[in-house]
């Protein structure tokens, strides 16, 4: 159980002090819920990480492509943090959100020229710059507007986290990022340096995701100190801020050991400043990108059974109105999640039985391990948890199923932060032929 979880008389499931039954039935199902008590506590555990830490300069920006809605970037903001985006529809929410420009740090291996231009517009207060292609079409563009913009470079240290290969970031053989390695990033820091119009403020790396030690970023802030003490010297950069990205492990099931946050902090905060007396360099500010970290276990999927199917001496399968539509990460890269029967928690779950979604797809299960009660059937509720990140996000309309409503949670109170899609939703950017031919 994390955070307001707890399981009431009537052996229901309930999260942030409402029974999981009533938001079923009001909401419907698949349905997201977010325990947003626990984001917060989340959030604060980070602020009191780097607290702990005198005279030091940090900033934490919330990772948006774990879970980007208005309502979350309003939530975020109200905390206090910065914000990552890494796309033109990310950040277009954040402004919709009334998110400040300047505390929004703007990522991505691939930027547009229409979503540099939104950047621009907006006055955003960093771009994290991944490639020379990206370096010479923000100077150009910077240089046609007669505008300025701090800009970080994304570098690969050439460390390889403890991770599934497809969210391993930080290795040489990446498409993020200018190689440390083989020079690349000391011509960027070089041609960077020398735009007027593009002020290098620091370095940026992210080593990958759902990590549950600290060697890794302590091995990437010494490689990365090494360069920075060879590009002081050479071209006279000052580094002010040395942003180590996210990727802090969470629990999704038994076998998941995570740290606590102050744990990761300690170690970053402690590598830096000792690699910062080593090589006589003023400590910089540091820079954190929890994403998954912050909302992973706050969410909770709903679900309803539907369909079972009992393959004497194989497997038993349960069916439920959701799967990789509402939750890809098993199918894509074998995530595993822990669930229980929401409306009968009290009961021992002693029964072995696949959870299988709803989609054409024979990959489409979310857990092929679950232990569920055996007396659950068809109409009961399947509560999925740790699935606030990359959930919503990563939600697709294959099948042309509708996606799920959003609710956040707290004290007894249900927020509505988005509604469930309709089928005319579905087809609302359709065209029919009729007016295909009508338009020649």
């Amino acid at each position: 159980m994390f955070g307001t979880q707890a399981i009431n008389g009537r052996g229901h499931l309930c999260i942030g002090g409402i029974d999981t039954t009533v938001l079923a039935k009001e909401y419907g199902t698949p349905l997201y819920v977010y325990d947003t008590a626990l984001i917060k506590n989340k959030i604060n555990e980070f602020k009191q990480a780097f607290a702990r830490h005198a005279g030091l300069s940090w900033q934490i920006a919330y990772a948006s492509k774990a879970f980007s809605s208005i309502a979350m970037i309003q939530l975020i903001d109200e905390q206090g943090l910065s914000l990552d985006v890494v796309s033109g529809g990310e950040l277009f929410t954040a402004l919709k959100a009334g998110m400040n420009p300047k505390r929004i740090h703007f990522h991505g291996n691939n930027k547009s020229y229409a979503e540099l231009t939104m950047a621009l517009d907006a006055k955003i207060g960093a771009v994290i710059v991944d490639n020379f292609f990206e370096l010479d079409l923000l100077e150009k563009m910077c240089a046609d507007r007669n505008q300025e913009m701090d800009i970080l470079l994304r570098v690969t240290p050439g460390v390889e986290a403890h991770t599934h290969e497809f969210i391993m970031t930080g290795q040489d053989d990446s498409k993020f990022g200018f190689n440390l390695d083989n020079g690349m990033a000391e011509r960027a820091v070089k041609q960077a340096l020398q735009s007027p119009h593009l002020n290098l403020i620091g370095i940026h790396s992210h080593i990958g995701s759902q990590i549950f030690e600290t060697d890794g970023f302590a091995g990437a802030i010494k490689i990365m100190m090494q360069h920075v003490s060879e590009w002081t010297k050479n071209f006279a950069f000052q580094l002010q801020v040395l942003n180590v990205g996210g990727g802090f492990g969470i629990h999704y099931t038994d076998g998941d050991r995570p740290l606590p946050i102050e744990r990761y902090i300690d170690t970053i905060v402690t590598t830096a400043e000792k690699e910062c007396a080593e090589h006589n360099l003023s400590m910089p500010s540091l820079w954190v990108e929890p994403g998954r970290s912050i909302v992973g276990e706050a969410g909770t999927t709903l679900y309803t059974v539907g369909s079972s199917k009992d393959i004497p001496g194989i497997r038993k399968y349960l069916a439920v109105d959701g799967g990789m539509s509402d939750n890809i990460r098993p199918s894509l890269y074998q995530a595993q999640y822990h669930a229980i029967c929401a409306n009968k928690a009290s009961e021992a779950a002693q029964s072995q039985v696949a959870l299988a979604g709803k989609c054409c797809e024979s990959g489409d299960v979310l857990i092929k391990e679950a232990f569920l009660p055996e007396s659950c059937t068809s109409g009961d509720l399947i509560a999925v948890f740790s699935t606030g990140a990359y959930g919503y996000s990563m939600a697709s309309h294959y099948n042309r199923i509708s996606n799920p409503a959003v609710v956040f949670v707290e004290d007894g109170e249900a927020s509505l932060v988005v509604r469930r899609e309709t089928y005319e939703d579905l087809i609302r950017q359709d065209i029919a032929l009729k007016d295909l031919s009508r338009n020649k």
